[in-house]
């Protein structure tokens, strides 16, 4: 049965599972920034450096399904407890690590706790939280996302300027050993929803396998992994079918064959995964242009470039009420309308109004992603049953992270099969004017692909129905 907390025990449970999702975004940001330094003080080239980012989202990707299934087998708050443990042993490993090695492989077992973070906070609001308070406290969760991924660039270059590298992982470790007393003193115990405590292992090998090979090559070519990520997505394809054959036989399956049968689910997974390849193709081709195109400085871009998180931030919590209040169904369509509009602006007023012209495109777009996240995320977690909640949850974890990397890799090769030259700064003006403008055409394109399979999701018959 469902528990009825407090207004107050909400806020303290709504406390920390924001603090898990901010954690673990920080996580992601705040290490980018170390990258110059650490290439300094270790001597070590580009590509090597990288790792220590690529390690975690490694970590995050490859282990995430299978956090979310745990949860549902043991218990929601056993498994975060021992994610969020996890997370600040892997920190303070980080913090002392004697060679870059050292501090990739503790950011590969940060990246591991780091997934229970992400995985379980959703299903265990659905859990804990009333009902009628799911759609602010999934949009408040998207805010927390957001705010980590902002602060997490400023707050590493203060300390690194000031402490160096190491303090930012002893900021890690003293934010995970405050959240692990926050979610002890504050998070009810969840009973365990699966019917056997048995995990799929042969299972997760398999998706850790597709998931992995998957990630190298769409990061391999920047990493310096393989010169042919083709063979990577062959394996990952192979790995793929494998796992869909060993699931069909299995008696426990990682993933519930009738979870993922459910049109609704099928649904809000694909449109959370282009919607995130969306989000990420602004993070990565809007700085080139800005620099280029509109030939800003570096700190004229990080300010532009800031706007974003900023409007996600605002924006997060009033969404979630507005899901609340207007249901998910017709908040996911007003967002996704909101976020087409903004990236047709984006095709259009940079190069008519200049720098102005981008801010206002993002002004647009960003509420309209914080419309589509609380809405898409709170629907598709009133279409599973008690038992299947961890592990849907992880799947949309899984689909983010999945929609990130496709949109880093895919959409700024769109953008540059467009230049006359690789080199960015051999190329005219007009001509990055044009690419940037003819790529985000496309992706607004993909946008109203998905606004229209959202509309369609509204007739299928049983798309309402709780999968169990």
């Amino acid at each position: 049965m469902k528990p009825n907390p407090s207004h107050a025990a909400s806020k303290r449970t709504l406390a920390a599972l924001s603090g898990a999702i901010l954690l673990a975004s920080l996580g992601i940001s705040i290490a980018t920034v170390a990258l110059p330094n650490l290439a300094t003080v270790f001597s070590a080239s580009v590509q090597h450096v990288q790792w220590v980012v690529l390690a975690y989202l490694l970590g995050v990707t490859a282990v995430i399904v299978m956090a979310g299934r745990m949860g549902d087998l043991y218990g929601n708050r056993r498994v975060l407890i021992g994610g969020i443990l996890l997370f600040t042993l892997a920190s303070f490993a980080c913090a002392v690590a004697p060679t870059l090695d050292w501090l990739i492989a503790g950011r590969a077992v940060q990246g591991l706790g780091a997934a229970a973070l992400m995985a379980l906070p959703m299903s265990i609001a659905k859990t804990l939280i009333a009902k009628e308070h799911l759609g602010t406290s999934m949009g408040l969760l998207g805010t927390m996302s957001a705010i980590g991924t902002a602060l997490g660039p400023s707050v590493g270059g203060v300390l690194i300027g000031e402490f160096g590298w190491r303090s930012v992982f002893v900021l890690l470790t003293l934010c995970g050993a405050c959240l692990l007393a926050l979610t002890l003193a504050s998070i009810d115990k969840t009973a365990a929803a699966g019917t056997s405590p048995r995990i799929d292992w042969a299972g997760s090998a398999w998706l850790s396998a597709t998931l992995l090979c998957f990630a190298l090559a769409a990061t391999g070519g920047h990493a310096g992994v393989t010169d042919h990520p083709q063979a990577l997505l062959v394996l990952a394809g192979a790995a793929l079918l494998m796992f869909i054959r060993t699931e069909r036989a299995a008696s426990h399956p990682l993933i519930p064959l009738a979870l993922v049968r459910g049109r609704g689910v099928v649904a809000s997974l694909s449109m959370n995964l282009v919607v995130a390849s969306i989000m990420m193709s602004t993070l990565v081709i809007g700085p080139l242009f800005l620099s280029f195109g509109l030939g800003l400085s570096e700190t004229g871009t990080g300010m532009v470039m800031a706007a974003g998180p900023c409007a996600a931030a605002l924006s997060s919590l009033p969404a979630g009420r507005l899901a609340d209040r207007f249901g998910t169904d017709r908040t996911l369509l007003a967002g996704l309308s909101l976020t087409t509009l903004g990236l047709c602006g984006f095709a259009v007023l940079p190069i008519i109004i200049g720098v102005p012209g981008y801010i206002l495109a993002m002004l647009l777009m960003t509420p309209g992603f914080q419309l589509f996240l609380a809405a898409n995320n709170t629907a598709a977690m009133n279409l599973a049953a008690q038992a299947h909640r961890g592990v849907l949850s992880g799947l949309l974890g899984l689909s983010r992270n999945l929609g990130l990397m496709t949109g880093a890799s895919l959409l700024p090769l769109m953008f540059a099969l467009q230049l006359e030259s690789r080199t960015l700064a051999d190329n005219s003006t007009p001509m990055i004017s044009n690419a940037f403008a003819t790529t985000f055409l496309g992706v607004a394109g993909l946008s109203l692909a998905t606004l229209l399979l959202a509309a369609w999701r509204r007739n299928w018959r049983g798309a309402g129905q709780v999968v169990r």
